[in-house]
């Protein structure tokens, strides 16, 4: 699995043990480590995460309602299928939200939250692809993704945004080492970084569009060549 036992244990003493086997099996199910359409042991996931079965049972209900898992009666709990199909209306709503929180971002966050944005483009700007691995590239950036959807202090917003990354995430890493150039998607979060900690609201929600567009057509072309 993704994580080493030593950072599970080190997650552990700062979060709720729910929280850490969430967070776990949903990087899991999002870099396809876990299967589309294979079945959830939670005695099994219990065991790889060193937790008892409650907690993971709790994860599995939080991760059924980002529809990353299914549990059918007497069949158990399955990880949801990826269906390509499904793209073109993720990008649809991804299209319309991720400006609205790019700007609403620029406007209204704190000078403390453009520190951590701040922290968070000097992360990407180190950031080497050609040595990193696909965990590493998907973390930095769900880190500057969700770190723009925190910045725009709408919790609801940023909810939905995170269940539609997710979702974006897993059709990504079925094409991903179809991908010819992934430090061009990684960089453009630069621009779009620097757009809301210099509180441009129009150039962050443009920015954004682009990123979401980019992102749709890279995808699309690479099922095209498979």
């Amino acid at each position: 699995m993704a994580f080493e036992a030593l950072a599970v244990a080190d997650a552990m003493g700062k979060k709720s043990l729910a929280d850490v086997a969430y967070e776990s099996i949903r990087d899991w199910l999002l870099t396809l480590e876990i299967k589309p359409g294979e079945l959830l042991n939670d005695e099994l996931l219990a065991k790889n995460l060193g937790v008892g079965r409650t907690p993971v049972r709790e994860a599995l209900k939080r991760l059924e309602l980002d529809r990353l898992v299914k549990t059918y009666p007497r069949r158990g709990t399955f990880a949801t299928r990826v269906d390509v199909t499904d793209l073109s209306f993720i990008s649809e709503i991804r299209a319309q939200l991720e400006p609205l929180a790019a700007a609403r971002a620029a406007r209204v966050a704190s000078p403390a939250v453009r520190d951590e944005l701040r922290a968070t483009l000097e992360k990407v700007e180190a950031f080497d692809v050609s040595s990193a691995s696909v965990t590493e590239t998907l973390q930095l950036d769900a880190q500057v993704h969700q770190g723009i959807y925190a910045a725009a202090a709408n919790p609801h917003l940023e909810d939905i945004l995170i269940r539609y990354d997710n979702l974006a995430t897993r059709i990504w890493c079925m094409v991903i080492d179809r991908l010819p150039d992934l430090s061009h998607h990684v960089r453009e979060h630069l621009d779009l970084l620097r757009a809301v900690i210099d509180c441009d609201e129009e150039r962050a929600a443009e920015l954004a569009r682009v990123h979401v567009s980019g992102f749709e057509s890279a995808v699309r072309e690479a099922l095209f060549k498979a």
